[in-house]
């Protein structure tokens, strides 16, 4: 089985209670671990795969309790960092019509120093590109780039999410569309949603957008679609492969589930290079991943509402 490092941030979420979008009117917050490329990294583990987790948290009490849940999640997070920058902070708010209040207080996940001992460590394994964070600058904006060109030469498969926020990226879009090409050209596997596809390609039809992808340089194209299912683009050969029906009472994490359950699938092959030229396993290892997000809709927070294996074959 290879390994999946999973690069990027992994911070609180404080989640306003029993009030709509408006944060100025919240007075009860929950704590929640979150970070795309940490619910990757367990959504791996919950499966039985094997993966790390490679960012930055802050040397506090918050920093501490983030390690210890992907830690007891199963997920190796002897190549995590620990700053004197208090850990990263994200406050949202979300009303029943999916309109969210949202203050972002960046702290310690861009303070991810590269380390130049890890590369070996990537050698014909996984390595997962999925931060919302990691373009945004810090010295986690360097080492993301330079862990991109250790993959390239240790011949690791590159799987990337740009997981873009809109929040995040005000007025700078444009910014953070060429941060992400260089990540696209090299990845392996790009998984995008179906805003991000039109957003990166320029382009409003799908099968357009896939073309502008591959040629850019990505084999494997994956745009998810909500309940709708995930489109599916490589080796000349597309399909729109659905989903499970399930009543979803939080979205959250579901796309990180399906990549993380995707990645885990590939990470059991005996040749890695199948999940390239074999469409027919390709499709049926989606359609899993389709399974694996709709599953976690079905309860609150990400982390804890990942599937395990039991869940998954049922």
């Amino acid at each position: 089985m290879k390994e999946v490092f999973c690069i990027g941030e992994l911070l609180i979420d404080f989640v306003a209670e029993k009030q709509g979008s408006n944060l100025s009117l919240a007075s009860e917050f929950t704590k929640k671990a979150g970070g795309a490329p940490a619910n990757v990294a367990c959504a791996i583990a919950k499966l039985g795969g094997k993966s790390a987790f490679i960012g930055c948290v802050g040397d506090d009490p918050f920093g501490t309790f983030l390690l210890k849940v992907l830690e007891n999640e199963g997920v190796d997070i002897s190549l995590a960092q620990r700053s004197e920058i208090f850990t990263t902070l994200a406050f949202v708010s979300i009303d029943e019509d999916g309109e969210r209040d949202f203050v972002f207080s960046r702290g310690a996940d861009k303070e991810l120093k590269y380390s130049p001992a890890i590369k070996k460590n990537f050698n014909k394994n996984i390595v997962h590109f999925g931060a919302a964070t990691a373009l945004l600058g810090g010295s986690l904006e360097e080492a993301y780039g330079r862990y991109l060109f250790d993959a390239i030469t240790q011949e690791a498969f590159i799987s990337f999410d740009p997981n873009y926020r809109a929040d995040l990226w005000k007025n700078k879009t444009d910014i953070f569309i060429k941060k992400c090409m260089p990540f696209i050209q090299k990845s392996t596997l790009c998984k995008f949603s179906l805003e991000e596809a039109k957003l990166l390609s320029g382009k409003e039809n799908i099968l357009d957008a896939c073309e502008f992808f591959h040629e850019a340089g990505s084999p494997i194209i994956t745009i998810t679609l909500g309940s709708e299912g995930t489109f599916v683009s490589a080796q000349g050969h597309s399909q729109k492969i659905p989903s499970v029906m399930v009543k979803p009472v939080d979205t959250t994490g579901a796309g990180d589930a399906f990549i993380g359950c995707l990645l885990k699938q590939i990470s059991t092959l005996d040749k890695i290079e199948s999940a390239i030229g074999n469409t027919d396993l390709l499709f049926k290892m989606i359609a899993k991943a389709n399974k694996a997000g709709a599953i976690t809709t079905m309860n609150y927070g990400a982390i804890k509402s990942l599937p395990t294996q039991i869940q998954l074959d049922n």
